[in-house]
C-alpha cells in the first residue's frame, strides 16, 4: 500500500508561525473539481479558485476566487503568486491544449512548486480529447516543476449521455463486443487529494492511473440497467460511421459527434478497460463500485 506523506501532517505547517499551504483550483466547478473543493475546505488550507466567471465560481464554491483570461498571461501569474500547488481539470473544449499549458506555463512563473493534472487514460492516438491530454503532458513533463497527472478511466457520470435511450429500453452504440472501466468521479477527487497534498521531492514526476474496481461490456451494462431499473434494458451495437451519422442527424455538432464516435471507438477497442489497484493504495479502501452508482442515480434513467 501507498502511505504518502501529507502536507497537513508537517512540513509547511509544522511550525505555530508557519503559514497554510495555497492551493490553486482550475476547474474547481467541474465535476471533480466540486467534490475536490469540498475535500479540501475539511483540510488546514487557503483555497483559491481560478475562473473565468468569478461570481458563478464563488456562489457555487464559498472559497475565495481569482478572475484569470487566458488569453492575458500576466492575469494567471498575478492569480497564482503566493500559492504552492496548482490543480488542473479544464473542460472539454478545441481551446483545452492552449488554455492548459497557459495555466502551466503560468504556475512556472508564479514559482509553484506542484501541479496537479486531471488527465484521461488510453492509447497513443490521434483522437481527441486524449491526443490533447497527451500534448498537454507532453509540455507538463518538460517543465523545471514537480507534477503528478491523475489518469482517470472512462467517467460513470458519462452513463449519462445515454440516459434518454437507456429510459426507452433500446440503448444505440458501437461498443460492440469491448469492454470499459467506468471510475466515480468521487474517487478521482479523493485521488487528487493525496496528490495536492503529498510530500514530494522537487522536480518528482508521478503518474496515477485510477480506475474502478473491474471492466463492463456494453452487453453487461445493460444486464445491470434491467437489474436496477426493474426493465428490460437492450444494447444494440452499429457501426462507428452509422453511430456518427445517428449523432449528427440528432442535432449534435460535427466536433461533438467526432468527440463521441472517438470515444466509442475506445469502447469497441477496450482501450479503458485497465483495471488497477492504485485507488486502494493511496487510500486504504476500495474504489466505489459501478453497481452503487447506478442505484444512487438511477432516476435520470427512469425518465423517458
Amino acid at each position: 500500500m501507498i502511505v504518502p506523506r501529507l502536507i497537513t501532517e508537517g512540513t509547511m505547517s509544522e511550525t505555530p508561525t508557519a503559514r497554510r499551504p495555497r492551493i490553486a483550483l482550475a476547474g474547481a466547478t467541474g465535476r471533480v473539481g466540486r467534490t475536490l473543493t469540498k475535500l479540501l475546505a475539511a483540510d488546514s488550507l487557503d483555497l483559491v479558485a481560478l475562473t473565468r466567471r468569478p461570481s458563478e465560481a464563488r456562489e457555487q464554491l464559498g472559497i475565495e476566487v481569482a478572475e484569470i483570461d487566458f488569453a492575458n498571461s500576466k492575469t494567471i501569474e498575478d492569480a497564482l503568486k503566493g500559492t504552492d500547488r496548482l490543480f488542473i481539470s479544464h473542460g472539454t473544449s478545441p481551446q483545452q491544449v492552449t488554455d492548459e499549458i497557459a495555466l502551466i506555463d503560468g504556475a512556472v512563473a508564479a514559482g509553484i512548486g506542484h501541479v496537479v493534472k486531471l488527465s484521461t487514460m488510453g492509447p497513443a492516438t490521434r483522437r481527441n480529447p486524449v491526443a490533447w491530454h497527451m500534448q498537454i503532458e507532453a509540455h507538463l513533463a518538460q517543465q523545471p516543476i514537480s507534477s503528478t497527472v491523475i489518469r482517470a478511466s472512462a467517467f460513470a457520470e458519462m452513463l449519462l449521455s445515454f440516459a434518454n435511450q437507456i429510459s426507452t429500453g433500446t440503448w444505440n452504440g458501437a461498443g460492440e463486443n469491448g469492454r470499459v472501466n467506468f471510475v466515480d468521479t468521487r474517487d478521482v477527487a479523493e485521488a487528487a487529494r493525496i496528490a495536492l497534498l503529498e510530500d514530494i521531492e522537487p522536480e518528482s514526476q508521478r503518474i496515477y492511473h485510477i480506475t474502478g474496481p473491474r471492466a463492463w461490456s456494453m452487453q453487461q451494462l445493460a444486464a445491470e440497467f434491467s437489474r436496477v431499473l426493474d426493465r428490460s434494458v437492450s444494447y444494440k451495437s452499429r457501426s462507428l460511421g452509422e453511430q456518427r451519422a445517428a449523432l449528427l442527424a440528432g442535432g449534435l455538432p460535427p466536433f461533438v459527434a467526432d468527440l463521441f464516435t472517438g470515444l466509442e471507438q475506445f469502447f469497441r477497442d477496450s482501450a479503458l478497460a485497465e483495471t488497477t489497484s492504485t485507488f486502494q493504495e493511496l487510500t486504504g479502501k476500495p474504489p466505489r463500485k459501478l453497481t452503487d452508482w447506478l442505484v444512487e442515480n438511477a432516476a435520470a434513467f427512469r425518465q423517458a
